[in-house]
């Protein structure tokens, strides 16, 4: 029985600080279906080379909080195969307590045009002993979106997949940078956002329902006006939410806290800092003396 509840911790832990980076990639989604390639391109207004966010990572199992880790995105400029592009990373590290029940250390790059389409992924992921590289390559030609996979396993052996689509295919991280842009000011609650995404192996359709707009005070006693979501899977005809996301009310679409929902326990982010921003704060509704 003790090595079973060891067992169920330890997958409980993984399976946190899995949930974790996979929030922190669909945090800042508030775009509407993708319907066409012509969609694949957008304009950038939300941010610029030089931003940088900092996450504190918690896990609950029963009625301990432990710090699970810290993540860091970053933003920059650079040049992919002559095309002026933007690289976005996302580093996700387990704590040292952690790291002696499960250690984590993944890290996401994504690199996409000025007007964001998705154009390479990589994300290296070391999760307990399980080592992979998951890569995703893009092209437009023939007015289709074009997508060849490849997961590397760690003894050298990888499956690779191409998939052609009518639509624009993401990425987790593309998808996160042009969805900063969009004004999600028409939606309703209840609505419903759907988008494919590469996953490594396949292409998987996405659920995000809009919840609606609440007031968040943070660690730092600052209240900011947020906009919610929630991240769902079907499990048949059922919907199980996973995540649900606190994103700030402005043109910056900060998050500022994401809870995730466990078989055993849950987890939670709270953005730490930021600087880099490019534009005004103007979803904190209060400060604290």
């Amino acid at each position: 029985m003790r090595k079973r509840k060891r067992i169920e911790t330890v997958n409980a832990n993984g399976n946190a600080v899995k949930r974790v980076l996979q929030g922190l990639a669909f945090l800042l989604l508030l775009s509407c279906p993708v319907s066409s390639l012509a969609q694949c391109q957008a304009k950038n207004e939300a941010f610029w080379s030089g931003e940088q966010l900092d996450y504190e990572l918690f896990f609950n199992w029963k009625f301990i909080w432990i710090k699970a880790g810290t993540a860091r995105m970053t933003v920059d400029e650079q040049t992919y195969f002559d095309v002026p592009a933007y690289h976005t990373r996302l580093q996700a590290i387990t704590s040292k307590r952690l790291d002696r029940i499960f250690k984590m250390r993944d890290t996401l790059d994504c690199v996409y045009s000025k007007q964001l389409e998705p154009l390479y992924f990589r994300k290296g992921a070391e999760e307990g002993k399980r080592f992979t590289i998951d890569e995703a390559w893009f092209d437009y030609r023939h007015n289709k979106c074009h997508v060849d996979q490849r997961r590397t396993f760690r003894d050298g052996t990888f499956v690779q997949k191409r998939d052609t689509s009518d639509q624009c295919v993401f990425d987790m991280l593309s998808i996160l940078a042009q969805a900063r842009s969009f004004d999600p000011t028409q939606y309703k609650e209840g609505e419903r956002i759907l988008f494919p995404m590469v996953t490594g192996k396949r292409v998987e359709e996405q659920i995000l329902v809009y919840r609606g707009k609440e007031d968040f005070e943070a660690e730092n006693e600052v209240v900011y006006r947020c906009l919610v979501f929630s991240l769902v899977e079907m499990k048949g005809k059922k919907e199980k939410e996973v995540i649900t996301f606190y994103i700030t009310d402005d043109k910056n679409h900060l998050p500022v806290r994401l809870d995730m929902y466990l078989k055993f326990g849950s987890a939670k982010a709270f953005l730490r800092a930021s600087k880099g921003l490019r534009n005004p704060q103007t979803s904190i509704v209060a400060k604290k003396e």
